[in-house]
């Protein structure tokens, strides 16, 4: 009873340990969540709590004879990451267990249906290379038929469960909407071309096993499902990063892949005019599939050094290994040429770019000094973003799909600057599409004081420093990557907008710039947020303008000190001098004091 008692209060305890801990964690996912988007509330309904976290500290002592009321074996006790709780079995095997197959798919999207379509190339992959292998070489025998057969039906068995789970379950588009009713889907794949070809594919011709014998050539419709191959190859190539070295890698896979065909023909051909019958032949030494693959590839390849035909057939057979052999490998070229071109467009896009600027500066004989600025440009520019002007990647998409990722880029920065807080939320997003990207050099002057300010900068990559001072060099601030600045010229007038300060980048910076023209072109849209920022902005400028010596803090330091205050005495002799009109040194002191006061004013 005292082991059952404890067993019951541990399992309790850990219960409600655990509850504690999910009620943290969606505590912790809120407060992300305001922190991150502030319209959101917290008038949200609490998470209820649960059964565990009202039931009592410690349990009663169960009535002798019999186990307590819901005391659950230790066994069953669930997984938590917590070291005082004990656990058999883990999350994942409760996700295996509790896991339901989806009734609808998503082919675009769907990382599942990739993983799927990999085995199914993989089950088409084994009938494509190794049907002709079988067939050709004399490598199935009766020692190791039910080996070639279990993986055979393995195959078959892929195909089968592709048709039947896989493919009835595919959504589709259907005037402008994505069809997930069963009935639809499965009518969708059963109208389709994939479906009669899939048949096809599986046409039980093995049962002529029975009376011809196990034939490798009777599983050739097994080769048929092609289309899944090609699939597969779209699917990979939207999901992968860097798709040309796929693409790179199935174009030398169908080189390959012709080669082996090749080698099975030229040993079927060999074992057909005798094995080591003529010169031309493979003479049976060595290993066969090595020996009939070198063939191959000399063939093909068009290298030469190949023995010349005998017979009619042997002449033949060469003669369409030839025409065969340079049509391919042209084909291979030229379509490898296309891969690696479409992988390097955007490097020729750059190099092109480049050269033609620098042909430019050659002709007007622009300074060494200025051309390798711009070289500098050019390549950092290039290497930190993978493009010289991302407007032109983005004026392609959708303007939903471009708010989409401004937002995702921009967002967080530009929703705290103080200018814009309590500015209509749609507004900052039309903002976000006006945003621009410019790399300054190190030692590039983004600004100058002075000037008329026509931007405002937002700091996304790198440093700038705000230079002040009698000289105009003496670093002031030093902005780091999330700062903005110069966002009250954007709105100022009344000669309100000029540039106070100096401000050049420190190394490499990369910067966000909201022009003035598209921010009024904005503002029409939102008279609200244009009467708040201009408020905001007025009230920015007067503290900027205000004196520091106001509040307390020292003042600025003069170039030129006030002259201290005359005595009073001293005051008064001055004026009886010049009451009594005199020449004396008084009367000389005095009139040089005024001239300090008027150069003084």
């Amino acid at each position: 009873r005292i082991g059952s008692a404890t067993s019951m209060s541990s399992a309790i305890i850990n219960n409600r340990l655990q509850e504690l801990v999910k009620l943290f964690k969606e505590r912790t996912e809120k407060v992300k969540e305001k922190l991150i988007d502030p319209d959101v509330t917290s008038d949200e309904e609490s998470p209820a709590a649960s059964p565990a976290k009202l039931a009592p500290a410690a349990a009663p002592v169960p009535p002798p004879g019999g186990e307590p009321e819901g005391d659950k074996p230790a066994g069953d006790e669930h997984y938590c990451e917590m070291l005082c709780c004990t656990f058999k079995y883990r999350p994942w095997l409760d996700r295996l267990k509790n896991y339901q197959f989806p009734s609808s798919i998503d082919p675009l999207t769907n990382l599942m249906y990739v993983l799927w379509l990999f085995f199914v190339v993989m089950a088409w992959n084994w009938n494509c290379w190794l049907i002709p292998v079988r067939w050709a070489f004399p490598y199935q025998t009766s020692a190791n038929i039910h080996y070639w057969l279990l993986m055979d039906y393995l195959c078959d068995l892929i195909y089968l469960l592709d048709i039947l789970v896989f493919q009835t379950r595919l959504q589709f588009v259907r005037g402008g909407d994505i069809i997930t009713d069963k009935k639809a889907m499965k009518e969708n794949y059963l109208r389709s071309q994939r479906f009669k070809m899939d048949v096809l594919c599986l046409l039980p011709l093995d049962f002529f096993y029975f009376k011809v014998g196990v034939n490798p050539l009777l599983r050739f419709p097994r080769c048929l499902k092609y289309m899944a191959f090609f699939e597969f190859n779209n699917r990979l190539e939207a999901i992968l990063s860097k798709a040309y070295i796929y693409r790179v890698i199935r174009t030398t896979a169908y080189l390959l892949y012709s080669l082996h065909v090749n080698s099975c023909l030229y040993y079927w051909a060999s074992d057909y005019e005798g094995l080591g019958s003529t010169t031309w032949v493979y003479d049976g030494e060595g290993n066969s599939y090595i020996r009939c693959y070198y063939w191959a590839v000399k063939t093909l390849i068009t290298i030469g050094g190949l023995p010349d035909p005998k017979t009619l057939f042997e002449i033949m057979f060469q003669l369409l290994n030839y025409f065969t052999g340079v049509f391919a490998f042209s084909v291979m070229i030229g379509q490898m040429r296309d891969v690696v071109g479409a992988a390097t467009a955007g490097q020729t896009y750059y190099r092109s770019c480049m050269d033609s600027t620098i042909k430019y500066m050659n002709f007007y004989k622009i300074p060494k000094t200025v051309q390798n600025r711009v070289k500098t440009w050019y390549e950092y520019t290039w290497h930190s973003q993978g493009m010289l002007d991302e407007l032109e990647l983005l004026v392609q998409l959708p303007d939903k799909m471009r708010l989409d990722i401004a937002i995702d880029v921009n967002y967080n920065i530009v929703s705290k600057v103080a200018l814009f807080q309590g500015c209509d939320r749609q507004m900052i997003f039309d903002m976000l599409k006006r945003l621009r990207s410019v790399v300054y050099l190190p030692n590039d002057y983004v600004c100058k004081k002075g000037e008329i300010g026509r931007e405002m900068y937002i700091i996304q990559a790198g440093q700038v420093q705000v230079l002040g001072g009698p000289d105009g060099k003496t670093v002031l601030v030093t902005l780091k990557a999330g700062s903005v600045f110069g966002e009250i010229s954007l709105l100022a007038a009344g000669g309100g907008n000029r540039r106070t300060a100096n401000v050049i980048a420190h190394g490499f910076a990369n910067l966000f710039i909201l022009d003035k023209k598209d921010l009024n072109e904005i503002l029409v849209h939102y008279p609200e947020s244009q009467k708040l920022l201009r408020k905001k902005a007025k009230k920015m400028l007067k503290n900027n303008n205000k004196p520091k010596d106001e509040k307390g803090a020292p003042g600025e330091s003069l170039i030129i000190p006030p002259k201290t205050d005359t005595p009073k005495l001293f005051q008064a002799a001055l004026a009886a001098a010049g009451r009594m009109g005199g020449k004396g040194p008084l009367a000389q002191l005095r009139w040089r004091l005024k001239e300090l006061k008027a150069m003084q004013a």
